[in-house]
């Protein structure tokens, strides 16, 4: 292999570049745009007459799809030495399929456009981390994560923002809402009309992001390495690294889909509210989920910057525990419900901040692709495990037992990732097959 290939050129200037600053960008609008969908999925399928368990089964078959495709993308852009031309189509994909979902009245095609735009999801994911990960300074890593994932989270607060708008504007306003829905199949007002008001206009920012990553970012090409070969290179990533994983994939099984937060709410307070009044506050609760990502993600990356980030993420994993919690309690309280999505929002931005932050500290630049590709169907096979089990023991035996097994199975892999150890060296790993 050339010794080029084996050791990254020195990362120099301040941490605050162009692409981190693109990749925020860009993370916000295609937030915005799935985030604004997924704010009433749930609401929407129990519209058309879907259960939990379809929903369960919807959300984890997208991310199962997401997770295969990324160690694919990951792979592929490390042997081709360029990731920015796929990563332009993996957001355009994400931007065409949220709008079909106005035209579904059965939950089949919420699947196909579920999976559609979570393949985009699986193409972008790995090849954006790496990409960004290349203009960074290792001791600076946690810090520009933190920053593009606030940026992702910025859109995930707008998204339903929006949402909630447009429900409360289409209560005022039926007959304007009677007359778009008029470009749809007939019926369509029947079963979830406002709802698909929402779905088309998602189309907006999703445009939006797929501009923003074609114009605001840069990429650093690499030699292309023809002889590099996928199984050897997945074998040749480092043990500690492999470790790593099995304590993230054992959590990964237990942290179910948003949606289902969503549901539970929704479902609680329906009795006292009402469906459509249900909706419109189990969407500001998903609001406030997302506004405390948003800003929880950088502080959170910058304090991973000066401990054992394994240790320091296990923290957060305790974190989650708490929240599945709160959630098999579900009192039927308002005031119980915003605490339980508060610590949702803590959770996820240090899961998603630090995970993404690690791998460099494992892997070296030219498997970084692989080895993002690899974190990700990791945790893509634990949240169609995860949402698959959750939603079957919910429409089963009762929406409590689901979120048992997420305190039970979550709680083991926490303490796994509490006993993992970060890598005291450099990063390590070799391209196989060279």
């Amino acid at each position: 292999m050339d010794e080029a290939m084996s050791k990254p050129p020195p990362v120099t200037g301040k941490w605050f570049s162009r692409n981190v600053v693109g990749f925020g960008v860009t993370s916000l609008f295609s937030d915005f745009c799935h985030e604004m969908a997924t704010a009433v999925l749930p609401q929407f399928m129990q519209a058309i007459g879907a259960s939990a368990a379809a929903l369960g089964f919807i959300e984890g078959s997208a991310d199962a799809a997401s997770s295969f495709v990324k160690l694919g993308a990951g792979y592929h852009s490390d042997k081709i030495g360029h990731r920015k031309g796929w990563t332009v189509i993996g957001y355009a994909l994400t931007a065409v399929c949220m709008p079909v979902l106005a035209f579904a009245f059965a939950w089949p095609l919420i699947l196909v456009a579920r999976v559609g735009g979570w393949f985009g999801r699986g193409i972008r994911g790995p090849l954006r981390d790496a990409m960004m990960s290349e203009s960074i300074a290792p001791q600076d890593r946690g810090k520009a994560f933190g920053f593009e994932r606030a940026g992702d989270t910025t859109g995930a607060v707008i998204g339903p923002l929006a949402a909630f708008g447009l429900l409360t504007w289409a209560s005022a306003h039926p007959a304007i809402v009677q007359r778009v829905n008029s470009w749809l199949p007939a019926n369509a007002a029947a079963y979830g009309g406002a709802f698909r008001v929402i779905f088309l206009l998602t189309l907006i920012p999703g445009i939006l992001s797929v501009l923003s990553i074609a114009f605001l970012t840069k990429e650093k090409r690499r030699p292309r390495n023809h002889e590099m070969r996928f199984m050897p290179t997945l074998r040749a990533m480092p043990r500690e690294y492999r470790k790593f994983l099995l304590a993230v994939g054992l959590f990964g099984i237990a942290d179910f889909a948003p949606t289902l937060m969503i549901l539970r709410a929704s479902t609680v307070l329906a009795p006292s509210m009402g469906l459509l009044g249900a909706s419109r506050y189990a969407a500001l609760l998903y609001l406030l989920r997302n506004v405390v990502y948003a800003l929880a993600c950088y502080p959170i990356g910058a304090w991973s910057d000066r401990f054992s980030r394994t240790q320091y993420l296990a923290v957060g994993y305790g974190v989650a525990v708490v929240t599945f919690a709160g959630f098999a309690i579900a009192l039927p309280s308002l005031w119980w419900l915003i605490g339980c999505f508060f610590l949702a929002g803590i959770f996820i931005a240090w899961e998603d901040t630090c995970e993404r932050a690690a791998v460099r500290d494992y892997v070296h630049e030219a498997i970084a692709g692989t080895a993002y590709g690899v974190l990700g169907t990791v945790n893509g096979v634990g949240d169609f495990a995860s949402s698959l089990i959750v939603g079957a023991l919910w429409t089963a035996i009762g929406a409590p037992w689901g979120f048992a097994y997420a305190i039970l199975v979550g709680s083991a892999g926490t303490l796994l990732m509490a006993l993992t150890k970060r890598p005291a060296g450099p990063p390590q790993g070799s391209v196989a097959g060279t």
